[in-house]
């Protein structure tokens, strides 16, 4: 290697080293600090359990938190968990008809319990329902939850950004003169090779833009003194709560026993039952729940992936069977004849051949066999249509065209699973992706479908599902046949044990 070459990569590499090793240095001087916990106690505080977990937890928030807060709003009085069986996956929520005063709730308070009724029907609904079904509808719910509870952490003055304003202003300011040094560099380099053009230029600006933007980016929260303090005192909550062998086992409907107590313990992480049983991001697509008929129920979804025929078009299916037919019938006319039931018994190797001749002929009419039943099977396809109306369960990208090496995929065909309330398993349908944005979980839909392929030919929404209406509207009632609806009663969770303020 050249040494001038040499030298300007050294000056370059080293700039960006020195921006680099600064960047960890405040990295690790702003991480937050660990918190030693006071003495056990029962005692709970003001803090709300979202901004609790976030405390115990070295300012990092959790999927505790939403859960912590469903069920604080249900020790609360918004609304009721019950549990009919010895299964806590059973539990329901139950609205009650006058709920207590919401001019104290706080945003994402708010936020939980918007999602909680928003999904209701009669005012009933599965605990395990609550799970979103689609991915980025759930990364932007908890992400919208997540700077709610971190901004209320700020104005108690419990938390703090970690980079704040003159740290910002340090990491852009060094990065502005390691771009400035690695420009020079390549402006050196440039000075003795003269087909280089304005990459010096435009070798600074991508370092500077690299640099600042991984500056400008939030490395997350750090603690203040007030919030080390009501962290130490959350900490000692968690291990007077620890220290009940029973508590870690306590299913969600028992918070009409331990009051606030279940909710907090959620948040500081010492339910696991609880915290199991709970989810609010993204639900298992095998297993939904729908609403269809005016009581909810279970459903398991199938995803076909294997067969060939699931989810094309008329043309595509036609294509693949006049393929078959013609590939077929073109082989057997050339390997036909030779198909032969008596092998050869000259000699091993020509009875081997033999055998292998007549797989290539069984083969060749399978092939054949399956042109034909794909035609025959397409074309009844066609003159079956049905129509089915039925709630949508779930929406996803199946197959994708890729479009080069610089642009993404280009998805074609979706999985729409949708309920139309005539069995507790359903096999989702293959949606043309253009129409994928019509339609959302829970949206009442009507389909034109042909049955054999599997293929939506037409979709139109009659009803928008609610957890697309406006917080505070009532939806109405989902359509379809009626079913019977099972009762409910309240769960008696273990007591609470003697406490000793």
């Amino acid at each position: 290697m050249d040494g001038r070459l040499l030298l300007d990569l050294t000056v370059g590499l080293g700039a960006l080293a020195g921006w680099l090793l600064l960047y960890g240095v405040l990295r690790w001087v702003t991480r937050p600090a660990a918190v030693s916990p006071a003495p056990a106690t029962p005692e709970l505080g003001a803090e709300p359990p979202a901004v609790v977990n976030l405390l115990v937890n070295r300012w990092s928030l959790t999927e505790d938190a939403a859960e912590a807060t469903l069920l604080d709003l249900a020790a609360r009085g918004f609304f009721e968990v019950r549990q009919p069986g010895a299964d806590p996956m059973q539990s329901t929520v139950h609205l009650p008809a006058a709920p207590p005063d919401e001019a104290g709730l706080r945003p994402y308070e708010r936020l939980v319990l918007d999602r909680v009724r928003g999904l209701a029907v009669d005012g009933v609904l599965p605990l395990t329902a609550l799970t979103f079904r689609d991915e980025a509808r759930a990364r932007a719910w908890n992400k919208r939850l997540r700077g709610q509870v971190v901004a209320d952490a700020r104005a108690a003055g419990l938390s703090r950004r970690r980079f704040g304003p003159r740290v910002t202003a340090l990491l852009v300011g060094t990065a502005l003169v390691a771009a400035v040094v690695v420009g020079l560099a390549a402006l050196h380099h440039a000075s003795w090779h003269p087909t280089s053009g304005n990459y010096p230029f435009i070798a600074g600006i991508a370092v500077f833009v690299l640099l600042s933007t991984l500056a400008g980016a939030s490395p997350g929260e750090r603690d203040t003194v007030l919030g080390r303090q009501t962290a130490a005192r959350w900490l000692g909550v968690r291990a007077w709560l620890r220290g009940h062998e029973q508590f870690d086992e306590l299913p969600p409907a028992a918070v009409a026993i331990w009051d606030r107590y279940l909710g907090y313990g959620a948040a500081v992480g010492a339910t696991h039952l609880a915290s199991a049983v709970l989810d609010l991001g993204l639900g298992d697509r095998t297993s939904v729940w729908s609403s269809y008929g005016g009581t909810w129920r279970r459903v398991r979804v199938r995803y076909p992936r294997l067969l060939l025929r699931y989810g094309r078009s008329v043309p595509r299916l036609l294509a693949g069977g006049a393929t078959g037919v013609a590939v077929g019938g073109y082989l057997l006319t050339v390997v036909g004849p030779t198909f032969t039931l008596t092998p050869s018994t000259v000699n091993q190797a020509a009875r081997i051949f033999d055998l292998v001749r007549n797989g290539v002929v069984v083969l060749t009419v399978l092939v054949l066999l399956s042109g034909i039943h794909t035609l025959v099977r397409t074309l009844v396809d066609l003159v079956t249509e049905r129509t089915v109306t039925g709630e949508v369960l779930w929406v996803e990208v199946w197959r994708s065209t890729t479009q080069g090496e610089n642009r993404p995929a280009r998805p074609w065909l979706h999985y729409l699973a949708v309920d139309d309330g005539t069995a507790d398993r359903t096999t989702a349908w293959g949606l043309p992706s253009e129409w994928a944005s019509r339609c959302h979980d829970g949206d009442m839909v009507t389909l034109r479908v042909r049955p054999w392929s599997r293929r939506v030919v037409e979709l139109s929404v009659v009803g928008h599902g609610r957890s697309r209406l406006p917080t505070g509207t009532v939806a109405p009632d989902p359509v379809g046949p009626p079913s019977a609806g099972g009762g409910s009663g309240p769960v008696a969770p273990p007591p609470p044990p003697t406490a000793t303020p």
